[in-house]
C-alpha cells in the first residue's frame, strides 16, 4: 500500500493553482462554514481494495489507468477553530465513469460495466499542514443521484466526519434529494465545489479543492 503517495503529476496540478491554498492555517477562522455531515450511503466498500493509496487511476503496478476526466482533488481538514488536524485519515470512494461502485451489491449486478482500472477507494493521511491529496475521477451521475464523490474522516480510530460533496453548476443537483437535504445555503455552498481546467495540463486534467471543516477540535496528538 502506498499511503500518503506524492504523484509527479501533482507538480504540475500544486504550479497551476498557487501554493496558497496550503499555507494560511486557521485564517479567517471566524469565518469558516462547517461542513455539514451526510449519509454515507449504501456503498462503502463492503471488501477493501488491494490498494488503497491516493491514486485512484492507477491500481498497485498497473499500466492502464482507470477511465474518467483526471482531476487533482485536494484540501484541507480543519478543526472547529479553523486549525489544520494532523494524522487524520480521509477517505474518499466513488462511481467508475460507468456509474458501477466497488462494492458487491453495484458490481455483482454490473460485471460487464466495471473499471477494473480504477480503484474506486483512497486515503490519505494529513501532516502538520492537514492537507490532503488524491488523483482520481470528475464524478459522474449514478441511478437518480447528481455526481458526488464520499467523504469520510477519521483519527485515532474514531470517525469525525462522513459527508458528500458536488460538481458546482451541475444541473443534477436540484433533483437530488441529499443535495436538497442541507437547507442552509453556506452549508450547501460549502459541499459544492469547482472543477477548474488545469491550463498546463495537455490532457484536460481538472482541479478541485474541498476544504473539510469538522464541528469538533480533536485532541492533539
Amino acid at each position: 500500500m502506498r499511503e500518503g503517495i506524492y504523484l509527479p503529476s501533482r507538480r504540475l496540478f500544486l504550479g497551476s493553482v498557487g501554493a496558497t491554498l496550503f499555507t494560511t492555517p486557521g485564517l479567517f477562522a471566524e469565518e469558516l462554514t462547517r461542513t455539514p455531515a451526510q449519509t454515507e450511503g449504501p456503498f462503502y466498500p463492503d471488501k477493501l481494495p488491494l490498494d488503497t493509496d491516493n491514486d485512484l487511476l492507477i491500481i498497485n503496478d498497473g499500466i492502464t489507468p482507470g477511465v474518467g476526466e483526471i482531476t487533482h482533488l485536494t484540501g484541507k481538514i480543519l478543526d472547529a477553530k479553523g486549525n489544520p488536524v494532523r494524522n487524520a485519515l480521509v477517505e474518499i470512494w466513488q462511481c467508475d465513469a460507468k456509474g458501477v461502485y466497488l462494492h458487491t451489491g453495484d458490481s455483482a449486478q454490473k460485471q460487464n460495466k466495471l473499471d477494473k482500472n480504477f480503484q474506486g477507494f483512497g486515503r490519505f493521511l494529513t501532516g502538520s499542514t492537514g492537507e490532503y491529496y488524491f488523483r482520481t475521477i470528475k464524478p459522474v451521475p449514478y441511478s437518480v443521484r447528481t455526481p458526488h464523490i464520499h467523504v469520510k474522516v477519521k483519527r485515532a480510530g474514531k470517525e469525525l466526519l462522513c459527508t458528500q460533496f458536488y460538481i458546482k453548476g451541475h444541473p443534477g443537483n436540484e433533483k437530488d434529494g441529499i443535495w436538497k437535504s442541507v437547507k442552509d445555503l453556506k452549508s450547501r455552498d460549502a459541499i459544492t465545489i469547482d472543477f477548474k481546467p488545469i491550463k498546463e495540463s495537455k490532457i484536460g486534467e481538472l482541479a478541485a479543492k474541498f476544504d473539510v471543516v469538522l464541528g469538533v477540535t480533536p485532541e492533539s496528538k
